[in-house]
């Protein structure tokens, strides 16, 4: 039997309310399986994303990571989610852990007791038609400005801007129609008490809506920098499993920064 040490972490909680932030496993490993077993897991955990983590010695680690359904070149909930299990183990020797990836060198340092700090790449994003398919999807009425996002998950990405953050709350996106579309969707508005708000559905990568998205601030936070007109931004992502975090887009990074708490942990026994 093939014992693998297991948590579950909640990324960028709101606050200190329980039971908010995005779910991600992570799991230790000395070597990786084959990518059946890889997907078996994350397929039984049932989270967004499961995190596989080999490591490498001098705070370097290799990281991998699976939805139920696919593997993925970026996940920022997921990585957060790993430096900070990581850190509460008391496994980082240094500052910053290091996590070699299909997206390149990826790092989480801890900022305080509580507190971490993601430096990941900027996803580019160009001027785009809105996908109508997706705009009856999402049922909202025609957004401010659209996007087109490129790719993180395997599907289609497009980023819509409405006028107030009331209309991204009130969205009952119709997913089988979303998912038909291949589009992955960032719905994104100014914020009441934060700079900016989002939501992000991704049907079309086995992940209805995905609670507090790492990779789709590295499109927000870009994207409101420039609206705004300023560098260090508050944001939440709201819905059904709200959470919070800061942005800061660097040249072609965006450091994102914020909590992280451990809900459970064990292992997982194949």
């Amino acid at each position: 039997m093939t014992q693998i040490p297991y948590a579950e972490i909640h990324a960028f909680p709101d606050g200190t309310a329980p039971f908010t932030g995005n779910p991600a496993g992570v799991c230790l490993l000395d070597e990786f399986p084959g990518d059946d077993v890889l997907l078996g897991i994350a397929a039984s955990n049932n989270l967004s994303e499961t995190a596989f983590l080999v490591d490498q010695g001098g705070d370097n680690w290799q990281l991998r990571w699976f939805t139920p359904t696919v593997e993925v070149a970026l996940c920022g909930h997921a990585t957060f989610a790993s430096g900070a299990y990581l850190f509460e183990k008391s496994m980082v020797l240094g500052d910053t852990a290091v996590f070699a990836t299909r997206s390149g060198d990826l790092t989480v340092s801890r900022t305080s007791a509580d507190r971490f700090a993601m430096d990941l790449p900027i996803v580019p994003y160009s001027p785009a038609i809105p996908d109508a398919v997706v705009i009856e999807a999402l049922g909202a009425g025609e957004p401010v400005e659209t996007v087109n996002v490129n790719r993180v998950h395997g599907a289609n990405y497009q980023m819509m801007m409405f006028a107030d953050e009331s209309t991204i709350a009130n969205m009952r996106p119709d997913q089988g129609l979303l998912k038909s579309a291949f589009t992955n969707v960032i719905v994104t508005a100014p914020g009441q008490n934060v700079d900016f708000v989002s939501r992000f559905f991704a049907p079309a990568s086995g992940v209805d809506e995905d609670p507090v998205t790492g990779s789709a601030h590295c499109t927000l936070a870009p994207y409101w920098s420039e609206k705004l007109g300023r560098p260090r931004l508050s944001a939440r992502q709201i819905g059904p499993r709200p959470g919070a975090l800061e942005v800061e887009p660097v040249g072609g990074r965006v450091i994102l920064t914020g909590r992280a708490t451990c809900y459970l942990e064990g292992e997982i026994r194949l």
